[in-house]
């Protein structure tokens, strides 16, 4: 449904998009990941038409974005970072408004209108003026917009910014719903909700491509090299000589130094981190030191995300020193 081939795009002597690639299969949710300045909404807004690109071409439902722009978008239900929505309407008006851009009969429109108005939980405002929405209302009526032409793909720019808690489970259930409905580009810096909502997830930085997969392929990533996490009741130092002469070892960090120290272990890249703990363990029993924790890192989305993107920043410093 959504195909991008080698984009890029500068603004001026900047690289916001650096030759990114990656395609989107029908009905799939996709978190698009990235920290601030990625060029996530760079990304989206090209896909959209928006935006041209520097290079590369993309295609929407089999419609180049260059050479068949409108028909491109016929197939788009876009909510831009921020929702536009012309506060002084109520939402009903607004709603009739958009359909009509969109070149829908009035007959049609009253009747999406009424579906989307029930789907996204607005049947009980639909005669209150916008500007006097809660930020998860107003964020509704921009879903509702989104969904009205019954767009085969929806491109979601930062649909959860500024929701409180329970805004934010509310459109995440929504989102969840509109699964196999529609093919879903999920743009988002918030991992927990990318984790509970998306089939398949996309991180970029400086631009880049850098991991695409399943939340539980990339969380098994970081599983196969985490870290060792121990607190127990003596010196970082006298921790470290103990454990040094175990061969799977490959460094040691100290975290705190006290009468509890707590080290972080990374293990050897070969190295088994059950039989590593096993072996920690084992030492500090025979020592009869007092261990408060002993685990292997939690493998999060967030973990890799930390990683891959400070892997990056590394390399990029190391490439202009």
């Amino acid at each position: 449904m959504i195909i991008a081939k080698n984009l890029v795009k500068w603004y001026g002597p900047t690289l916001a998009v650096d030759d990114l690639s990656f395609e989107i299969p029908k009905g799939e949710i996709v978190g698009f990941l990235g920290p601030n300045g990625a060029g996530k909404s760079t990304t989206l807004r090209i896909l959209t038409g928006y935006l041209p690109p520097t290079a590369g071409s993309a295609s929407i439902a089999d419609y180049d974005i260059l050479k068949q722009p409108l028909e491109a978008r016929t197939q788009i239900g876009y909510l831009p970072e921020g929702t536009p929505l012309y506060g002084e309407a109520r939402v009903t008006e607004y709603l009739h408004y958009r359909g009509s851009l969109l070149g829908m009969t009035r007959k049609d429109r009253n009747q999406r209108i009424e579906e989307v108005c029930d789907r996204c939980g607005l049947s009980h405002l639909k005669r209150r003026v916008i500007s006097r929405l809660s930020k998860g209302n107003r964020q509704r009526v921009g879903l509702a917009q989104a969904l009205l032409s019954k767009p085969p793909i929806l491109i979601l720019d930062e649909p959860t910014a500024a929701l409180d808690p329970n805004q934010i489970s509310e459109v995440r259930k929504l989102i969840k719903e509109l699964r196999g409905e529609h093919t879903i580009l999920l743009s988002t810096h918030i991992l927990p909700e990318v984790e509970k909502t998306a089939d398949r997830v996309m991180i970029i930085a400086g631009g880049r491509l850098l991991a695409d997969g399943k939340p539980s392929e990339l969380r098994q990533q970081i599983a196969q090299d985490a870290a060792i996490i121990l607190e127990a009741k003596t010196s970082a130092t006298q921790l470290t000589s103990m454990l040094k002469p175990l061969t799977d070892i490959t460094s040691f960090e100290t975290l705190t130094d006290s009468d509890y120290s707590r080290l972080s272990i990374t293990p050897t890249s070969h190295s088994n981190n059950t039989q590593l703990l096993t072996a920690i363990g084992n030492k500090l029993l025979k020592e009869q030191i007092a261990v408060r924790e002993l685990h292997t890192e939690q493998a999060s989305l967030e973990t890799f995300f930390v990683k891959i993107t400070d892997r990056l920043a590394t390399q990029q410093s190391s490439e202009s020193a």
